[in-house]
């Protein structure tokens, strides 16, 4: 099985060595191509206007001056050359990516490349606490993805579908188990801009968030999982077609304009 790994923290990051060892414990045909820089929010963007510079850092390992989605089509179409890829693996990402996050994700951008190109992809997250000090549980990560990627892949992944994961800011032998789940919605109103001054007293702004700890989070999703200490893995399709909307917009033009 040959594998692809890229991930949005940067070719450097210590979550990116994780998904590689992770997915060495599935393959020994395993590929690197990440980001030269930190990608995380971009998204799925594409870079238009600008080259993308590649950089082989070590055998099978390269660096793209671009974004996660660069990544992936370049090793894609140029690194492997058009060589079969069995699967994608995105990440390990420094942060969970649930809910509304999957929007903003490089992590989760990769992966949804990898789909888009026809390649079983999965997305990883590891969970943890910014302003605690305390840094990721890897092995929470390590200890249970490559049992979950097999038995994902065993049951198979639809064409135009990828698995987004998260782990749970624990340690290993804490977690519960692994849950199903729909992406959550947190508020939105913990998003705020954040105004200071520069040595000159120019203003400059940060999006910044506002915790929210008494906030409970609806059963069944992937943001309650995670607060149960429980995996939480959630299909994403590529089709993002509300069926609903259209049928209902169907019926209101039916008669022409």
């Amino acid at each position: 099985m040959r594998i692809l790994v890229t991930n949005d923290d940067g070719i450097h990051s210590h979550g990116l060595d994780v998904c590689e060892e992770i997915a060495r414990a599935l393959s020994d045909d395993v590929w690197v191509v990440a980001p030269e820089y930190d990608q995380s929010g971009v998204a799925h963007s594409l870079s238009l206007n600008d080259p993308l510079r590649l950089r082989e850092v070590a055998e099978r390992r390269f660096a793209v001056r671009g974004t996660p989605t660069d990544c992936v089509i370049m090793g894609a179409r140029h690194v492997l050359d058009g060589k079969e890829i069995d699967l994608v693996l995105s990440g390990v990402n420094r942060g969970r990516n649930v809910g509304e996050d999957v929007i903003y994700s490089g992590t989760v951008a990769g992966a949804m490349e990898g789909a888009v190109l026809g390649i079983p992809s999965i997305a990883l997250s590891q969970a943890y606490k910014s302003r605690s000090g305390q840094p990721p549980f890897w092995d929470t990560s390590l200890r249970f993805a490559p049992d979950i990627i097999r038995r994902v892949l065993n049951e198979g992944v639809r064409r135009d579908v990828l698995i987004n994961i998260n782990f749970p800011d624990c340690r290993p032998e804490e977690v519960k188990g692994v849950a199903v789940a729909a992406l959550g919605r947190r508020r939105q109103e913990r998003l705020h801009i954040d105004e200071r001054k520069d040595g000159r007293g120019n203003p400059y702004y940060w999006i910044a968030y506002t915790r929210q700890n008494t906030f409970k989070f609806e059963h069944g999703t992937d943001l309650a999982a995670l607060e149960d200490n429980c995996i939480a893995l959630t299909p994403l399709r590529i089709d993002i077609t509300d069926e609903p909307t259209m049928t209902g917009l169907a019926k209101l033009f039916a008669k022409g304009v």
